[in-house]
């Protein structure tokens, strides 16, 4: 007995076909989404990805069907010109500032940068003693000084290199700068605090100066290389 047409099972694909059409489903609803919305998605992930993304990537995470390196390629078309852009790192991509515009990226932050004890007293020495030789300098401190620290205050521009000594060796002196005047609103070297101004605010006690400490000299031409009346007390140990 033949079956009939209408007994025939039909293909699984066409009956699905036929399923979706009875509930008014439409094949659309599994295609891409159109070329603008891909590029929205591919907008999304650069923007909030913290690392630039490749084709690859964003590809996995799009639905089934998007074309990744083309939504890619209208999004950057449609940055031209724009305050970001969308730019390739090696592999990927990634948005980014427009490069004429990275000035209004920066800032200028002061960094207080804290000077060591050793810094201090020497840029001390120096600014009571100028012009000073390294070697006055650790006579004065009585330890060595560091090339370090002489190079830090050099880097800062607080001090700098002055005359040589016309004497054996010609050693250079240190001098310091006007940056350095500038910084602590001097006119001069002449205008840094006596010892009876720091001991008056209570920066320095009052105990009686070492023999042999140099002392002021009036009218004398190398009186800048003197200091002044227990000047030493600055700088014990």
């Amino acid at each position: 007995m033949e079956q009939s047409d209408a007994d025939t099972p039909e293909d699984p694909d066409a009956q699905r076909a036929a399923d979706a059409d009875a509930l008014g489903i439409e094949d659309s609803l599994f295609d891409a989404p159109v070329m603008a919305e891909q590029e929205r998605m591919v907008e999304a992930m650069l923007f909030a990805s913290a690392e630039p993304l490749s084709i690859r990537d964003m590809a996995a995470r799009m639905p089934h069907g998007c074309d990744a390196a083309e939504a890619v390629a209208h999004l950057r078309k449609r940055y031209e010109g724009r305050g970001v852009r969308v730019v390739k790192v090696g592999d990927a991509y990634a948005i980014r500032t427009a490069p004429d515009l990275g000035f209004l990226m920066s800032r200028d932050v002061v960094e207080t940068r804290k000077l060591s004890r050793a810094a201090v007293e020497t840029l001390a020495i120096i600014a009571y003693h100028q012009p000073v030789t390294r070697a006055e300098i650790e006579e004065i401190r009585g330890v060595s000084v560091s090339r370090g620290t002489i190079d830090q205050l050099i880097e800062m521009e607080w001090i700098r290199f002055g005359r040589r000594r016309m004497t054996p060796g010609r050693p250079v002196t240190f001098v310091v700068t006007e940056e350095f005047l500038d910084h602590f609103g001097l006119e001069s070297a002449r205008d840094l605090p006596g010892l009876a101004e720091l001991r008056a605010a209570g920066l320095l006690e009052s105990r009686i100066r070492p023999d042999g400490a140099p002392q002021v000299g009036e009218g004398d031409a190398d009186a800048e290389e003197a200091t002044p009346e227990g000047q030493s007390e600055l700088f014990e140990d």
